[in-house]
């Protein structure tokens, strides 16, 4: 079957695909919601990281980091496919692996625009066509109720997204960029030349804007009892020298989102918190952690526990 990869290239592969490797937690989200879980051979290191939302996949053998890959690990696992990021691990992926007959895939899985295209290309290589269809509907759905509300706002609040390391912002081509823009919001990096530009606490101050998001990577939200890591990092961006007369400083609209659901398959759900930061206004019944907790259980099979995101200040009682 011919199909095209997240660099634009269509790529043949063949089938039927019994055993993959899959090089990062985005493909093996999918392959989870695709209920193709059983054909996955190797993984990536990372992931032991997640014991209790992995489950049993902690256990299958290990193929070295998502970014650095031991090769010969995956070459000695003999999988029909090896399903990686478009830009990471580098095109010695597909030097090394066609030396011993493997098929290369390229598929992203963490931007939303091309999830929906994305997991319907999964499930037609792997006859899961059925199962796609109905992750693709339950996501559409979601993403069109919000953007139909967001095309009727009359204002896009100015919004600072803050990647994971400390004064990087979410700029052009970066997935916190995307969320932003989808949640109604108006990103002041949106005119950075690069996804993740290092910025200063001065210029975020003169941009003044009106929410501030900050990404966080503890690795795990789904194994933390509470909150309280989000709100620590929350408070730190609170108390940065200066930083109180930014207006979302002032009025309390500082917010701390876990990885697990700020891009990749669950990013609708970092999505649905965000518009409830910027524009609670226009949806007041939007809950996004049912929303989670929908699809955990549904496309995952786990159950909904841990903690995303801080608590607002209103509600921890500031």
């Amino acid at each position: 079957m011919t199909v095209r990869d997240a660099l634009g290239r269509n790529i043949e592969v063949s089938l039927p695909i019994q055993r993959i490797v899959a090089l990062n937690s985005d493909v093996l989200e999918v392959l989870r919601t695709l209920k193709a879980e059983d054909r996955v051979v190797g993984v990536f290191s990372e992931m032991v990281r997640e014991r209790g939302f992995w489950g049993a996949l902690v256990e299958r053998p290990k193929v070295g980091s998502w970014r650095d890959p031991d090769l010969e690990a995956i070459a000695s696992l003999k999988p029909d496919i090896v399903i990686a990021y478009s830009r990471n691990p580098g095109p010695l992926l597909e030097k090394k692996m066609a030396l011993f007959g493997i098929q290369v895939l390229r598929l992203d899985l963490y931007k939303v625009e091309t999830l929906e295209q994305e997991v319907q290309v999964l499930g037609q290589l792997l006859g899961r066509e059925k199962e796609a269809a109905l992750f693709c509907d339950w996501h559409r759905r979601h993403i069109e109720m919000i953007r139909e509300k967001i095309d009727g706002a009359l204002t896009r609040p100015s919004v600072y997204i803050e990647s994971y390391t400390d004064y990087h912002a979410a700029g052009p081509g970066s997935g916190g960029h995307e969320m932003c823009l989808l949640a109604g919001g108006r990103n002041i990096a949106a005119g950075l030349s690069i996804p993740y530009p290092r910025v200063t606490p001065e210029w975020v101050v003169s941009r003044n804007p009106e929410v501030i998001v900050k990404a966080a990577a503890y690795g795990n939200g789904y194994a933390l009892k509470d909150r309280a890591p989000f709100n620590r990092r929350r408070d730190a961006i609170l108390h940065r020298p200066a930083w109180r007369h930014i207006a979302a400083v002032a009025s309390g609209q500082v917010h701390v989102m876990d990885s697990a659901i700020w891009t990749g398959p669950r990013a609708i759900i970092g999505i649905a918190y965000m518009v409830r930061w910027i524009h609670p206004a226009l949806f007041p019944d939007l809950n996004p952690e049912a929303l989670h907790r929908e699809y955990l259980e549904t496309f995952q099979g786990v159950s909904y526990r841990g903690a995303f995101v801080s608590d607002g200040l209103r509600e921890a009682g500031r």
